[in-house]
């Protein structure tokens, strides 16, 4: 687990891009719904490479601004294609004014020609 930023940083609505040491070279894209719960999926959506922090975050579905593939941000699946892979998401924890983040253990999902490391 990792303070990822303080739970000011993200505005309900909006997403951060957090890329450090801790992600192993894959950017994970952290989001505030309007709600205020809090989500953290690795930030490259699995049908081309794009950022998904730069998506349209609705209800807890964040939708790709590439090419509008739509992803669940509490469990990853694909909402809406061209996107056929899910996300891998990872483990959220405020606490205080502080976000954390636990990396999951499972292989990323990355578009095709994309390698860890390459997204930084």
């Amino acid at each position: 687990m990792f303070a990822a930023c303080p739970r000011s940083a993200i505005e309900p609505g909006e997403a951060l891009r957090f890329d450090g040491p801790e992600t192993a070279g894959v950017p994970i894209a952290i989001f505030q719904t309007e709600d205020g719960e809090f989500f953290a999926v690795d930030d490259t959506c699995t049908h081309q490479d794009a950022s998904l922090a730069d998506g349209w975050l609705e209800g807890c579905e964040v939708e790709c601004p590439l090419h509008a593939s739509r992803f669940d941000l509490r469990t990853g699946a694909v909402d809406a294609p061209p996107a056929k892979r899910p996300i891998r998401t990872h483990a959220v924890t405020v606490s205080a004014d502080t976000v954390f983040v636990t990396m999951s253990d499972q292989v990323p999902n990355l578009p095709p020609g994309v390698v860890p490391g390459a997204l930084a």
